[in-house]
C-alpha cells in the first residue's frame, strides 16, 4: 500500500462505515469511524453536539477529531461524517498526510433508502428533513469531487466488492 491512510467520504447513507470496516479488514490495518473520535474527544456525538452547540462547533471538532487521528501516523482507514470533507481545511489535512481519499458515490435515493432502513433518521440532524437532505447532497457533491478516487456505489454492490476496488486502486498507486 502506496499511502498509509485511506480516508473515505460520501453523504451520510453511502456505506462509509461498512466500506470502510471491509477494506481495514481486507487491508489488516485498524479502522476509526470520524465520528467515534468526536465522541473520545469531546465526550458527545455528533447528534449531541450538533443540537446543543451548533453545527459550526461540532465542524470544529470534527477538524480536531480527523487531526488527532491522522498525526497518530499509522496506517489505517478513516470514515469521515458527510460533511467533514465539504471543509478545505480537511481536505488539506488530509492531503498534507499524504492520505488516499476515497469519495463513495452513492444516489442520494439510494442514501435515503438506507437511513430509512437502518432506522435512523432522527439521530442524524441532516437527514430529519427530506428537501434539506437533498439540498446538502448537491451542494456537497463538488466537494466529494476533489476526493483521489470516486467508487460508484451501486444497489447491489456489497461493501466487499467496494472495497477490494480500492484496494485495487491501492495497488495501482
Amino acid at each position: 500500500m502506496s499511502r498509509r491512510v485511506v480516508v473515505i467520504t460520501g453523504f451520510m447513507g453511502a456505506g462509509k462505515t461498512t466500506v470502510g470496516r471491509a477494506l481495514a479488514d481486507i487491508l489488516g490495518a485498524p479502522f476509526v469511524d470520524l465520528d467515534d473520535a468526536v465522541r473520545e474527544l469531546e465526550g458527545r456525538g455528533p447528534r449531541e453536539l450538533i443540537d446543543e452547540e451548533g453545527e459550526e462547533y461540532f465542524r470544529e471538532a470534527e477538524t480536531r477529531a480527523l487531526s488527532h487521528v491522522l498525526e497518530k501516523g499509522e496506517a489505517r482507514v478513516v470514515a469521515t461524517g458527510g460533511g467533514a470533507w465539504t471543509l478545505a481545511r480537511n481536505r488539506s489535512l488530509v492531503a498534507e498526510h499524504g492520505c488516499l481519499s476515497v469519495w463513495l458515490d452513492a444516489p442520494f435515493e439510494l442514501c435515503l433508502r438506507r437511513i430509512d432502513r437502518e432506522g435512523d433518521r432522527d439521530s442524524r440532524p441532516f437527514a430529519r428533513d427530506t428537501e434539506r437532505a437533498a439540498s446538502l447532497y448537491e451542494e456537497r457533491l463538488a466537494a466529494y469531487r476533489q476526493a483521489d478516487l470516486r467508487v460508484t456505489v451501486a444497489p447491489e454492490a456489497g461493501a466487499e466488492e467496494l472495497a477490494a476496488e480500492v484496494v485495487a486502486a491501492l495497488d495501482g498507486a
